[in-house]
């Protein structure tokens, strides 16, 4: 059954901009799909299937944000393996698990629980013996004032489908001036057992851009921190920015694609229980990790052993964003942008 929200209001400009649009919001068997002024912003696929390792289709791994698109229409994530991959050497086709915008982390350790010799569960990759994000529930599209949210619950779960943590997860969104901000509300609980967050580099809250913004190529686009970093194409192949492992409020990557310019920024929120350091790579992914310590490698956590815990029963809320935006980080207005979400 088709559940349609309209919302009948519009952001005034800001001088020199255009007038945010009207935003609305459809919910489906397995999609929930967000639009600006009528016109699709994204979709959020939260069950069904999805493409997985060696092209095999299975269920879904978790939850994702596909397609994103910035409001001239321009899709800012990757759209393999969804659908095909352009031709080389724009389009590729590595990291299945990279599915346009996500948010789960690579070692959760649940005391107590048997992982069959496994000393936690992997919810970042989909190799063999990966942990699932399962929807369980989606509720009904609330209104307040220019924005638009719906709440889904979800179970993190080991490979043989045993509970270890139940997440109340509230995606916001809203249309700016100048981008579209999908704020996600990710409220962990403990219930099942004590929770240990791993330390590694295979986290957290991500997204793949698309192919042609990457860094890697001599016609691709470039990486912008919060402090003013840049990082302009072409630049190592694959390997760590200098945005990689800092810390950092945003991290955004834009480029031109299909002469169309735009782009895309990770917002992390300032009051998380643990500030994200960044794995940003030229590649295409940008992550924001707050769980990442000593192990990772990260620079900015160097010496650091004090992993996130949970006791049983214990809360915890994290907070972050995706913003698709017209043009580079400036004519995007990224940093107003995150001054509304951290609101």
């Amino acid at each position: 059954m088709l559940c349609r929200w309209l919302l009948p209001f519009a952001l005034l400009a800001a001088p020199g901009l255009a007038a945010a649009a009207d935003v609305s919001v459809e919910k489906d068997t397995d999609t929930i799909t967000f639009k600006a002024g009528g016109a699709v912003a994204a979709k959020y696929r939260f069950a069904g299937t999805a493409t997985g390792e060696k092209g095999v289709t299975k269920p879904l791994a978790k939850p994702y944000l596909w397609p994103v698109l910035a409001p001239n229409g321009v899709p800012v994530t990757r759209g393999w393996p969804m659908e095909p991959a352009p031709a080389k050497p724009v389009g590729t086709v590595d990291h299945v698990h990279q599915k346009s915008a996500w948010f789960c982390h690579g070692d959760v350790i649940p005391e107590g629980i048997d992982l069959g010799g496994k000393h936690a569960v992997d919810f970042w990759s989909e190799g063999a013996g990966h942990g699932r994000i399962v929807c369980v529930k989606v509720g009904e599209p609330k209104r307040n004032g220019d924005a638009v949210s719906v709440t889904t619950w979800n179970e993190w779960q080991t490979a043989d489908g045993t509970k270890i943590l139940d997440e109340e997860r509230t995606i916001t969104f809203r249309d700016l001036p100048a981008g579209r901000l999908f704020a996600f509300e990710c409220k962990l609980t403990a219930n099942t057992c004590p929770i240990t967050f791993g330390d590694t580099k295979e986290g957290s809250f991500g997204v793949r851009v698309n192919d042609a913004m990457r860094t890697q190529l001599p016609s691709g686009g470039v990486v912008t921190a919060a402090d003013g970093t840049t990082v302009k194409a072409p630049s190592k192949k694959g390997g760590n920015l200098p945005v990689w492992g800092q810390l950092s409020d945003w991290n955004d990557y834009s480029g031109t694609i299909d002469g169309k310019a735009a782009g895309v920024a990770v917002f992390d929120h300032p009051k998380n229980p643990s500030r994200a350091a960044w794995h940003t790579r030229a590649y295409g992914l940008m992550a924001a990790n707050p769980f990442g310590r000593a192990k990772s490698g990260f620079p900015s956590q160097k010496g650091k052993t004090d992993l996130v815990k949970m006791r049983k029963g214990q809360t915890l809320t994290f907070r972050y964003a995706v913003y698709a935006h017209t043009g580079d980080a400036a004519a995007g207005k990224v940093a107003e942008a995150y001054e509304v979400f951290k609101k």
